[in-house]
C-alpha cells in the first residue's frame, strides 16, 4: 500500500513497509512489536535449551528448577513412546471419572478427583489477595468456564459463534473416537457437553463485566455458599483441603454463576457433568499424548486464534518447560542477557517518571488537595520490580520431574503441586515479594493490590528501549510503556484502591464525580469506532486507554525539560512499538475478549490528544489525525 503522510496515519507511515513484508508464521496469530520479540526471547532461550540437554551449556548451580525443567523438556521431545501409547496414558484417569456412579460417590471424590487426575469441577477457585485487606489471602469461587470466548459468541445471531461450536464438536467427537466408549455413549457426550456449557453461558459474565475487576468482590458467608451449591457437598470439599480450619467467607467473583448454581449442576443434570468434565479432561491430556492426538486436540484453539498449525517439536518442549518452570527460566534470561547496566538505566527512567508523576498530580487543580497528596501518597510506594527476581518463589523448588513416568503422570503431578502450593496459601500472609510475571516475558504490568509494577527483562529491547535509541525514542518507547503502567493506579479499576493495595475510597467525593466523568469521555471518544470486521467496545477497553493516556501526558512531561527533546522521534517511536499483524480470527476474538484497544487504534488515537503532536508534524484541521480542542481528553 501507498505510504500514507504521517498526520494521517501515524500507524502506516511508521509501520508500513514493515507490516508488507510481516508474515504472521505457521504457529501464531499475529506476527511483529510484542509477537516479534516474544519470537526473538523464544530463539534463544531454545537454543539454549538444546544446549542444556546435550551438556553443551552449563547450568547454573543455584538455579536447580532449570535442571527440572530440561528433564521436562527432554520427555517431551522423545515423541515415540507417546506415539506408541496413543491413548493409553489417559484412560486410567478418563475411567476414574467414567466409573462415577453417583452423586453421593462424586462428593466423596471431588477433592481427590481434582488433585489427581485434574478433573474440572462444576466450578474455578484461587487463592488470591482480600482486595479489602491485601496483607491477607482470601479463597476465591466461581463459576466454570465457557468454550466459548464470551457469552456474546453465544447469541443467536453469531455466526463466529456457531461456527467454532462446529469446530469444537467436531474436535471432540473425534477425540472420543480414540476413547473408551461405544458409538452411542460417544454421541451421549458430545450432546451433553455442549448442552452444559449452554447452561453455564447463560449465567456467566460477560468479559466486559469481567474487566470491571472491582465487581469481583463478593464476600459472602461459607455456609451461604454452601446453600448455593447443593447438591455439591462445599464443606466436605473445603474440610477436605483445610480440615478444621475451612474459611468462614468467600469471595464470589461472579455471583450469578453461584446463585444460580442449580440451574447447570443439579440430581437431574449430574450425568451432563460427568460427560462435559470427561471431555474437558480428554482434551487437557490431548496435550501431552501422541502427536497426533496432540494435534487433534489443538483444532479449536487454532480455529479461534486463526492459527494454521502447531509448533515444532522442540518448540512445544520449550514452551512446555517455559510455562511451568516459568519464574527460575525468567532468572536465567535475566542474569545472562539483560545486564546490569540496562537494569540501573530503566530503573532511573522510572523514577523520573513517577517524580514527572507526582509533579503533574501536585498541580492538577481539578483535584481538591487531599486527594493529590493521597495520590502522591501512592506513587511514592509504589515498588518497582525490574528485570528478574533475585530468586525463585519456593514453589518451583516443589516440582519434580519423574522421567520414568508417563509425560501425562509428570504433567498431573506438577499441576497437583501447583494447585495444592496456591490452596495452601489460605492461611498464610501475602507474599509482597512474588513477582506476576518471569523475566523472559514480553511484557510489563501494574498490581493493584500489592501496589507495585513489573517490568520483565524481555520487553527490554528495541524498539521500546535501547542504550542505542536516543532518550526520546527511548521515552516514547519503554517510557509510555512505564508510564502506561504507573497509570493503572489511577485508572477506573486501579483508582479504587490505596496504596496498600486495599479496596478503599481515599478521594473527595466531588474529585471521584470528576474523575468518573473524565472516564466518561473517554469511553465515549473509542466507542463504536469501526475497525475490520467490528466495532470498538470504549467500555471494555477504557482502563487501558486511560493508562495509554497518562503514559503519553507523563512521557510528554518528560520532554518538556529536555535541552535535546526530539518530539518527531518521540511519536516515531511510540507508533513503531505497536506494530503488529494479526489474523482476522485473532481480531475478531480480540474485540469481544481484549481490554486493550487493537494496536493501530493505540498509535493513532492517543496522539492527537496533545499539542505536541500537532506542533512536532504541523498537523491542521484537514489531517485525518486530527481532533478538536474542546474533544481533546488528558485525564493525568
Amino acid at each position: 500500500m501507498e505510504k500514507p503522510r504521517i498526520q494521517d496515519d501515524l500507524f502506516f507511515n511508521v509501520n508500513g513497509e514493515t507490516l508488507d513484508n510481516l508474515v504472521i508464521p505457521d504457529d501464531k496469530p499475529m506476527a511483529g512489536g510484542f509477537a516479534q520479540l516474544e519470537e526473538d526471547v523464544e530463539k534463544i532461550m531454545m537454543t539454549d535449551f538444546a544446549a542444556f540437554n546435550k551438556g553443551e551449556l552449563e547450568i547454573p548451580q543455584d538455579l536447580p528448577e532449570v535442571k527440572e525443567a530440561v528433564k521436562l523438556y527432554r520427555k517431551i521431545l522423545d515423541a515415540s513412546e507417546r506415539n506408541e501409547a496413543g491413548i493409553t496414558p489417559a484412560l486410567k484417569y478418563l475411567n476414574k471419572v467414567k466409573e462415577i456412579s453417583s452423586l453421593e460417590e462424586f462428593n466423596e471424590k471431588a477433592l481427590s478427583l481434582l488433585l489427581e487426575c485434574g478433573m474440572p469441577m462444576p466450578f474455578n477457585l484461587d487463592v488470591q489477595p482480600d482486595m479489602k485487606n491485601t496483607e491477607v489471602n482470601s479463597f476465591c469461587f466461581w463459576g466454570p468456564s465457557m468454550i466459548l470466548p464470551d457469552t456474546s459468541y453465544y447469541a443467536e445471531d453469531n455466526e463466529a459463534g456457531k461456527a467454532l461450536l462446529k469446530v469444537y464438536e467436531d474436535m471432540i467427537s473425534k477425540l472420543l473416537d480414540l476413547a473408551d466408549l461405544n458409538d452411542d455413549e460417544k454421541k451421549e457426550y458430545v450432546r451433553d457437553t455442549l448442552e452444559f456449557d449452554r447452561n453455564i453461558s447463560k449465567v456467566s459474565k460477560s468479559n466486559l463485566e469481567w474487566a470491571d475487576y472491582v465487581n469481583d468482590y463478593n464476600p459472602m458467608p461459607v455456609t451461604e455458599v454452601e446453600d448455593f451449591v447443593k447438591p455439591f457437598d462445599l464443606n466436605r470439599f473445603l474440610s477436605g483441603l483445610y480440615g478444621d480450619d475451612v474459611p468462614e467467607k468467600l469471595i464470589i467473583r461472579d455471583p450469578k454463576s453461584i446463585k444460580e448454581f442449580s440451574t447447570y449442576f443439579n440430581e437431574g443434570s449430574f450425568t451432563q457433568y460427568l460427560h462435559w468434565a470427561y471431555v474437558n479432561l480428554l482434551i487437557k491430556a490431548s496435550a501431552s499424548l501422541s502427536e497426533e492426538i496432540h494435534t487433534l486436540g489443538t483444532t479449536f484453539t487454532r480455529a479461534l486464534y486463526g492459527i494454521a498449525k502447531d509448533p515444532v517439536l522442540e518448540k512445544q518442549a520449550y514452551e512446555a518447560a517455559s510455562a511451568l518452570f516459568s519464574e527460575p527460566i525468567g532468572i536465567y534470561y535475566g542474569r545472562k542477557y539483560f545486564g546490569e547496566e540496562a537494569k540501573a538505566d530503566v530503573v532511573s527512567m522510572v523514577k523520573q517518571i513517577i517524580e514527572a508523576y507526582k509533579e503533574r498530580v501536585d498541580r492538577n487543580e481539578i483535584l481538591e488537595r487531599s486527594t493529590r497528596d493521597k495520590a502522591i501518597k501512592k506513587l511514592n510506594t509504589i515498588t518497582i520490580k525490574m528485570g528478574y527476581p533475585d530468586k525463585a518463589d519456593p514453589y518451583y523448588s516443589l516440582l519434580k520431574v519423574d522421567e520414568e513416568k508417563t509425560l501425562l503422570d509428570i504433567m498431573c503431578d506438577l499441576s497437583k503441586e501447583k494447585l495444592l502450593y496456591n490452596l495452601k496459601k489460605l492461611p498464610k500472609p501475602v507474599d509482597p515479594n512474588e513477582w506476576l510475571m518471569p523475566g523472559h516475558m514480553v511484557n510489563a504490568c501494574y498490581n493493584p493490590f500489592s501496589n507495585d509494577i513489573t517490568f520483565p527483562s524481555g520487553i527490554l529491547q528495541a524498539p521500546f528501549y535501547s542504550l542505542k535509541q536516543s532518550v526520546s525514542e527511548n521515552l516514547g518507547g519503554i517510557g509510555a510503556v512505564i508510564a502506561h503502567e504507573i497509570s493503572h493506579a489511577f485508572d477506573n479499576n486501579g483508582a479504587q484502591f490505596d496504596e496498600k493495595g486495599n479496596l478503599n475510597k481515599w478521594w473527595t467525593e466531588k474529585d471521584y464525580e470528576n474523575f468518573k466523568e473524565r472516564t466518561k469521555a473517554m469511553i465515549e471518544a473509542y466507542d463504536g469506532i469501526e475497525f475490520y470486521e467490528g466495532k470498538l467496545n470504549g467500555e471494555l477497553i477504557v482502563s487501558e486507554n486511560i493508562a495509554d493516556n497518562g503514559g503519553m501526558a507523563v512521557t510528554l512531561h518528560i520532554m518538556e525539560k529536555k535541552d535535546d527533546a526530539n518530539y518527531q522521534e518521540y511519536f516515531r517511536n511510540w507508533g513503531r512499538i505497536w506494530c503488529m499483524k494479526t489474523s482476522p480470527e485473532y481480531r475478531q476474538m480480540a474485540l469481544v475478549y481484549d481490554v486493550h484497544a487493537p494496536n493501530e487504534i493505540r498509535a493513532n488515537y492517543q496522539p492527537r490528544n496533545f499539542k505536541e503532536w500537532y506542533e512536532a508534524f504541523d498537523v491542521t484541521e484537514s489531517d485525518r489525525m486530527y481532533t478538536a480542542p474542546d474533544k481533546r481528553i488528558i485525564i493525568w
